[in-house]
């Protein structure tokens, strides 16, 4: 009868194992199981020689067993401490979540998304955590004071996060050059002529404000412009928080020339406080956002922001804990990725 022979000769009557496998591809147990688990920590010729040995020995992963022999979920948590209002508003949390499922879109491991806007609900999260009920969890938009990392450390859950709390950060993280593009922003504005530079920060209990703000003050230093501490004005990463600090450094400075927004969204919001002031973007005052997100480029007019792929940030994110989950070792992985200034006509 067609399809009951075995080729290559695994165990009669059974299965292919994992070992048998390995056996085949004349390699290690573990690099099956990475191969098995879509790393990237595997090379070409590796792959193709465990790929090859699957497809001779018949071999299929029994979801079910290596779940109860490893304690494995196949499911891994993407949790963000933000309101659902704001997650599903800003183009960033959107990306971060497209990024996270393409990389896992051709793997086992399930995606479950976690908002968390109260005490009780980290609370009840730290409890599910701790029962291994997911094999690792991604965690975006981190504030200083967010013991959810470290408490992933202390039960051995593999974490990666999106940004990182301090420079110092001890857990696995992914970023992007926040204090190098602030800077780049801040001197193409300089490079246009501009010397009364303000900004809006994001909050300053999360790392990518802080580094935002340490370019925007980098590169007055640099160019021998004085730091106005009037011209600094924090808000929270969002349109309305966008809208309240214009008004403050309106009411608060005469004559601003130019505003470096920490994000597109509250250089939306900006540009909303500046159009109702009568001023012109960019004749009577330029402005730069950060992300380069969709809003930027639907702006009126365009607006000159900082690009960080965050996209790509949701990709290795997915990819880094994919290889935490299978094979950690003592270092906890940080990658950062790079940024660039995309010009418009609001600078």
């Amino acid at each position: 009868m067609a399809g009951t022979g075995r080729r290559g000769g695994g165990r009669p009557g059974g299965r292919p194992t994992l070992e048998e496998v390995a056996a085949r591809a004349g390699v290690g147990r573990g690099t099956v199981s990475r191969v098995i688990n879509g790393s990237p920590r595997v090379s070409a010729r590796t792959r193709a020689a465990v790929e090859e040995a699957v497809a001779e020995l018949g071999y299929t992963p029994n979801r079910a067993a290596r779940a109860l022999a490893g304690n494995r979920a196949d499911a891994i948590a993407l949790v963000i401490p933000e309101p659902e209002t704001r997650v599903f508003a800003e183009p960033y949390f959107s990306d971060v979540i497209r990024g996270v499922g393409a990389e896992l879109a051709d793997t086992d491991l399930q995606l479950l998304l976690i908002l968390i806007r109260t005490p009780k609900e980290r609370q009840r999260l730290a409890q599910y955590l701790s029962g291994h009920r997911v094999d690792g969890v991604l965690l975006v938009s981190v504030h200083a004071d967010d013991p959810l990392p470290d408490l992933l450390e202390q039960i051995g859950m593999p974490a990666v996060l999106g940004g990182r709390r301090t420079a110092g950060e001890p857990v696995a993280y992914v970023d992007s050059d926040n204090t190098g593009g602030a800077r780049t922003a801040v001197e193409h504005l300089l490079a246009r002529g501009r010397r009364r530079i303000a900004t809006i920060t994001g909050p300053l209990d999360m790392h990518a404000a802080r580094c935002r703000l340490d370019g925007y003050r980098a590169a007055l230093a640099a160019a021998g412009v004085p730091e106005d501490d009037a011209l600094v004005v924090t808000a929270d990463f969002t349109e309305d928080g966008g809208r309240r600090a214009m008004r403050e450094l309106l009411d608060r400075v005469p004559g601003p020339d130019a505003v470096f927004a920490a994000s597109d969204v509250m250089a939306a919001g900006a540009r909303q406080v500046l159009r109702e002031a009568g001023l012109r973007v960019p004749d009577d005052i330029a402005l730069v956002g950060f992300d380069d997100s969709p809003i930027a480029r639907h702006m009126d007019p365009p607006l000159t922001s900082v690009r960080q792929p965050i996209e790509e940030m949701g990709r290795a994110m997915a990819r880094v804990l994919r290889d935490e989950i299978t094979e950690r070792g003592p270092e906890r992985p940080q990658v950062v990725l790079p940024t660039e200034l995309v010009v418009r006509e609001s600078s």
